[in-house]
C-alpha cells in the first residue's frame, strides 16, 4: 500500500472530514432536485350549521402542513365536484399524502372510494383516515383497501344478476318492461284510421294526440298492422 505523504489532506482526519462535506454536498443537491412529500388535510361537513373544528384539530395534531376545507357539502356528491377536494387535489403532489378525519369526509359509498384510491394510485398520492386506521403508506393499509375493492366489484356483481334475473322472470310473466306507452291502443287504431282516410297527415294527428310524430310512427308500426308504413308529411 502507497503510504499518504505527511502533508496529504486526504489522509487521516483531513479525508474524513472532506469526505462528509462531500456527502453534505450530496445531500444538500438532493433536497433540492425532490421535493418533501407532504401531507395535506381534508375536513368536510354538510351543513353551515356544522363545525369544522374537531376535524381541523385533529388533522393538525396529524402533522398536516395544510388543510382544505369544504362547508355545506353534501357527502353524495362526487369528491371532485367540491370545490375544497379539487383545491387539495391541485396542490397534491407524488408521494403526498391526503389524510382525512374519517373516510366518509371523502366518499360515502365503497364504490366512491374505490374510484378515489385508483385516481390516487394513478397520481402516486398516498390516503390516510385517521379515524378508521386505513394508511395506504403501509402494506396492511394497502391490504384493506384491496379487499374493499374486492367486495366492491363483487357487490356490483351481484346487482347487475338480480337485475337481470328480475327482468327474465317479469319477461316470463308478460309484463311489459321500460316506460308505460304513451298511447293507449285504441288510440293508436282511431289515429290509424283517420291517416288511413286520408282526413288527417300523421304531423297533424300527432299533434291532436299531443305526442311527436315520431312517437306516433312508432306506436303504429309496433301495433299489429306494422306492415302498413305511413310516411311523415
Amino acid at each position: 500500500m502507497v503510504e499518504c505523504r505527511e502533508k496529504d489532506p486526504f489522509c487521516g482526519t483531513f479525508f474524513l472530514l472532506a469526505k462528509c462535506l462531500f456527502q453534505l454536498a450530496l445531500d444538500c443537491r438532493k433536497n433540492l432536485v425532490q421535493k418533501e412529500s407532504m401531507k395535506i388535510g381534508y375536513a368536510r361537513v354538510s351543513t353551515e350549521e356544522q363545525n369544522l373544528d374537531l376535524q381541523i384539530e385533529a388533522l393538525t395534531e396529524a402533522g398536516c402542513n395544510r388543510i382544505v376545507t369544504d362547508q355545506a357539502q353534501s357527502g353524495a356528491k362526487a369528491a371532485e365536484t367540491r370545490p375544497g377536494f379539487s383545491e387539495a387535489m391541485d396542490q397534491l403532489c407524488e408521494n403526498d399524502i391526503l389524510v382525512v378525519w374519517k373516510l366518509d369526509r371523502v366518499g360515502r359509498s365503497i364504490a366512491d372510494l374505490i374510484h378515489l384510491l385508483k385516481l390516487f394510485g394513478e397520481r402516486g398520492i398516498e390516503f390516510r383516515s385517521l379515524t378508521d386506521g386505513i394508511d395506504t403508506t403501509t402494506a396492511g393499509g394497502r391490504l384493506v383497501f384491496h379487499i374493499m375493492g374486492a367486495l366492491a366489484e363483487f357487490e356490483r356483481d351481484l346487482i347487475q344478476e338480480r337485475t337481470k334475473a328480475g327482468l327474465r322472470a317479469a319477461k316470463k310473466r308478460g309484463k311489459r318492461l321500460g316506460r308505460p306507452p304513451v298511447l293507449s291502443i285504441a288510440q293508436i287504431a282511431h289515429a290509424r284510421t283517420i291517416i288511413d282516410t286520408k282526413r288527417e297527415t300523421v304531423s297533424g294527428m300527432a299533434e291532436i294526440l299531443g305526442v311527436n310524430r315520431s312517437t306516433l310512427q312508432r306506436a303504429m308500426n309496433r301495433e299489429p298492422k306494422a306492415h302498413h308504413s305511413f310516411q311523415l308529411k
